[in-house]
């Protein structure tokens, strides 16, 4: 019975790999080159406009560069970013991250985030005005083409885009941005007429194609928002059904405050009006032209009354760039923006993945490697458990010892099931031994495990971190292939199946899982004795496929644990001398 438990324990756990295995993506291979709806207010017009993949490929570098040539506009190079403002319509559209490549590669091409709507997939933020009411008061649109003060956008030198609609109204837009990913926008309304204006500032997110997504479904990739402190998540899939049900969904704040865009698995792109004034913030997909386009987008609930000879402003701020846990920490607090860093999408059980996320964090800082950082923070986590893993190694250590008194049990009760169990529940009870203690330490493992994987998944510092050796990103895969013989023979047998890639980290982790099993009591059924045998192999093939941070984690984890179980074997024969006579003692 006690051994089914353990067995039942291990069979859990092979369930939990599997699931990992069927339900979350698995990074690709780098190889070096040969809500309720509430009442809504009136919303920005839904205009046409296409969006940007994250991450460019050269022909859509070149695309834009020639949208670039044909479009007048206002250079942005800052700190971390780079790209430029379009003229015509007030655009956002052209953002290129200076510190990330799209691969290992770092003569790979920067990572574009927003593109004109020119290229194949625009994405782009933009600003500005809808008239109220039954005012017919002309706003800029789309298609209008605005004047900059000059210059380049710099973090010491803000541009302001300005437009006179011919009527007395004056709309401008100051722009300036900080040495990370934040522009500051500043929409302005000079009111030159004879008669006040009323008028709905807004700004919006648009991408107008579907992205490719990972297809984890605890991964959130989409239209994402906060209002009334409340987290809103929209996928394409979702947003598309609303959209052919309703035309979207609009989320009024009751409370001050909110900010609402589009994520990517590590890069977002949102806007954040200002949190003193009460918005309304709406998801919508449209199809136009036959694409499927997605907008994320902000109105104020109330409109700017612009009395004769008056001037209207209103400030906020847009979001562009990598979802770096400690920077979305640090605008969270100091703009006051609720639930900024949920942009990074830590799951349900954010209370482990966060802080052991800090720890790892924490420890790159120190020993300069993400792999180090793994390496210490398990040493920490064994520390931390020692007594109850000693408790739980030591009743495995005196199970293995008795093995030939249960053995001899078996023999002499094999006839009678109900008296083998009661004799060995008094086994059990007279040498103080719990077999089900075994299973703890594998148990304390999953959440670690789970909290690891995610952490390697959805973190942009994971991404591309280095360990030593052949492993360039700890959050992919080994890149190594035993079934090549780690490269000495050109052929990809990938082509063939999945499972044969194989690569060195996952073999150490094997062998390290034998050596670690060879010092457990050995299950007394022969056809369970010889799945455990199997396990290796079988754990060996499921966790090639996983990231090498992951892997590496499990293989140290392993060294430890045998020698934690072998000084606790040494010990419990020095202190046990009778349960190793009865063991040695031929029956």
């Amino acid at each position: 019975m006690d051994q089914k438990r353990l067995f039942l324990a291990i069979a859990i756990s092979i369930v939990i790999l599997l699931v990992f295995e069927t339900l979350m993506p698995h990074p690709a291979v780098h190889r070096p080159p040969p809500p309720q709806p509430a009442a809504t207010a009136p919303k920005p017009p839904p205009a046409p406009g296409v969006a940007a993949s994250a991450a460019a490929a050269p022909a859509a570098e070149a695309a834009t560069a020639a949208a670039s040539k044909t479009v007048p506009r206002v250079e942005i190079s800052a700190l971390r970013v780079e790209g430029s403002v379009s003229l015509v319509g007030a655009r956002i559209d052209d953002v290129v991250l200076r510190d990330f490549h799209e691969t290992v590669d770092k003569s790979s091409p920067l990572v574009r985030l927003l593109e004109p709507r020119s290229t194949a997939k625009p994405y782009y933020v933009q600003f500005g005005w809808t008239a109220a009411g039954s005012s017919t008061a002309k706003v800029p649109g789309n298609d209008t083409l605005w004047t900059s003060s000059g210059g380049t956008l710099t973090e010491s030198h803000p541009v302001t885009l300005s437009w006179n609609n011919g009527a007395g109204l004056t709309f401008e837009i100051t722009l300036s941005i900080d040495n990370n990913y934040m522009f500051h926008v500043q929409q302005r309304v000079v009111n030159n007429t004879g008669a006040a204006v009323s008028l709905y500032p807004w700004a919006r997110v648009r991408r107008d194609y579907t992205p490719q997504t990972s297809g984890y479904y605890l991964l959130h990739e989409g239209l994402i928002g906060v209002v009334n402190h409340r987290l809103e998540e929209m996928t394409y899939k979702k947003a598309k059904s609303e959209g052919e049900k309703t035309g979207g969904l609009s989320y009024q704040a009751d409370d001050q405050g909110g900010w609402a865009g589009i994520t990517d698995k590590y890069w977002l792109a949102a806007v954040v009006p200002d949190q003193a004034s009460p918005v309304v913030i709406s998801f919508h997909h449209l199809v136009e032209d036959g694409t499927d386009r997605y907008q994320v987008d902000y109105a104020d609930r109330d409109p700017e009354h612009v009395a004769p000879g008056a001037t209207a402003s209103t400030t906020s701020m847009m979001f562009a760039g990598a979802k770096e846990v400690h920077l979305l920490d640090h605008y969270e607090s100091e703009y006051h923006i609720p639930l900024f860093s949920y942009a990074v999408d830590f799951g349900w059980f954010w209370f482990l993945t966060k802080p052991i996320f800090y720890a790892l964090d924490w420890l790159n800082t120190l020993l300069g490697n993400f792999g180090l950082a793994i390496m210490a923070f398990t040493l920490g986590v064994k520390l931390l458990f020692f007594p109850l893993a000693n408790k739980s190694y030591r009743s495995m250590s005196k199970m293995k010892l008795l093995g030939p008194k249960m053995t001899a049990l078996r023999e002499r009760y094999k006839d009678d099931p109900a008296k083998l169990q009661s004799e060995m529940m008094g086994l059990y009870k007279a040498e103080k031994v719990n077999p089900a203690s075994g299973c703890l330490p594998m148990v304390i493992q999953i959440p670690v495990f789970f909290s690891l994987y995610k952490d390697l998944y959805v973190t942009i510092e994971m991404r591309h971190a280095p360990f030593f050796g052949w492993i360039h990103d700890l959050s992919a895969i080994d890149p190594t292939n035993v079934f090549t013989l780690f490269g000495l023979i050109p052929w990809d047998p990938m082509h063939i199946s999945p499972l044969l890639h194989l690569g060195a980290w996952p073999l150490i982790m094997g062998f390290t899982m034998y050596f670690q099993q060879r010092l457990n009591p050995p299950p007394p059924d022969p056809t369970q004795a010889k799945l455990f045998q199997f396990m290796p192999v079988i754990f060996t093939f499921m966790l090639a496929r996983f990231p090498a941070g992951l892997v590496i984690y499990w293989s140290w984890n392993n060294l430890l644990t045998i020698g934690q179980q072998w000084l606790i074997m040494r010990q419990t024969r020095l202190t046990s001398p009778r349960l190793v006579r009865a063991s040695t003692r031929r029956t």
